[in-house]
Order: structure tokens, then C-alpha cells, then sequence
């Protein structure tokens, strides 16, 4: 019985119980992610590069209602919807 039961938590918690700051969760966000969103329900848009963390490229959109949504970063609509978050902010 002792060996049955898997280690408490991801093996990375023990790592990181070392001593080693923690900057971000050691894993995707976005599990699953939908194809897009209407641009004037969306308050903002945070794009995470691919990294140690996650290899793919997440987009995290903040709805007006304060929840997030996942969204496909392949798709042509968050790609807009990402241009225009983007072009909002650097004209302020």
C-alpha cells in the first residue's frame, strides 16, 4: 500500500518548496479555449508567450463581467479581436 498512492500534487511542488521563487504556475492556463468572443464583451486581452511553463501561446480575455475566457490564438477572429486590443492601448 505505501507505494499505491501518487505523491501530493504535481512533482513540481517540492521543487519549488526548495527555496526557488515563484513567478508563475509551472503549467497551461487555458485548457481548453473557445474560437472567439464578441470584441465589445471583452474589457482586455493578456497574450502569454509559449515558455517553461506552457509551449503553446495563450490568449486570456477579461470579460466586462469579470470573467475569462480562453481564446483559440490560431483564429482568425482573435486575431483581430488581439489587434485591436492591442492597437486600443498604444494609441491612449
Amino acid at each position: 500500500w505505501l507505494g499505491a498512492h501518487p505523491p501530493d500534487g504535481p512533482l513540481t511542488e517540492s521543487a519549488l518548496s526548495a527555496g526557488a521563487p515563484v513567478v508563475t504556475e509551472l503549467r497551461c492556463h487555458c485548457l481548453q479555449t473557445v474560437q472567439g468572443i464578441h470584441f465589445k464583451n471583452i474589457q482586455n486581452v493578456k497574450v502569454t508567450a509559449p515558455g517553461p511553463h506552457c509551449g503553446q501561446t495563450e490568449v486570456v480575455a477579461t470579460l466586462k463581467n469579470g470573467q475569462e475566457a480562453c481564446l483559440n490564438p490560431a483564429a482568425p477572429m482573435v486575431k483581430k479581436i488581439v489587434d485591436k486590443m492591442l492597437n486600443k492601448g498604444s494609441s491612449s
